[in-house]
């Protein structure tokens, strides 16, 4: 089982929670027992689990990202200028899998799955497949 969602950023950097997504998938096609992989196509954007329970965590890895990886740096040679965005979405990494357990994902108490951008804003795509 596969499904593609579409979603709109708005800002360069963002984080945008998919778990709501990502688990009505689950429950939409019956699954009790097994794993989701949830994955992003696009080189300039990501996928993480951290964190959702308190708004100011996505703020703060979004400013030390861009300390870590500066939007212009004199030295990059990437003619499109975002070779920042390339280094963040290679940090955050293309997927996440996840285990399903009694119909749930098995997510941490404060955990969420987030899609990443820091190309944008754009419409992105992502998938999640269920094993």
């Amino acid at each position: 089982m596969l499904k593609t969602l579409t979603l709109k950023t708005n800002n360069r950097d963002q984080m945008i929670d998919i778990t709501q997504q990502v688990q009505s998938f689950v429950l939409e096609n019956g699954i009790q027992e097994g794993a989701v992989v949830v994955y992003c196509p696009h080189t300039t954007a990501g996928i993480t689990i951290n964190e959702n329970a308190d708004p100011d965590v996505k703020k703060d890895m979004i400013r030390r990202f861009d300390e870590v990886y500066p939007w212009h740096h004199d030295l990059d040679r990437h003619m499109e200028g975002n070779t920042a965005a390339h280094l963040k979405a290679s940090t955050v990494g293309a997927s996440q899998f996840v285990i399903v357990h009694n119909g749930r994902l098995l997510l941490g108490t404060w955990q969420g799955i987030y899609f990443c951008e820091f190309d944008g804003p754009r419409t992105r795509t992502f998938h999640i497949k269920i094993t």
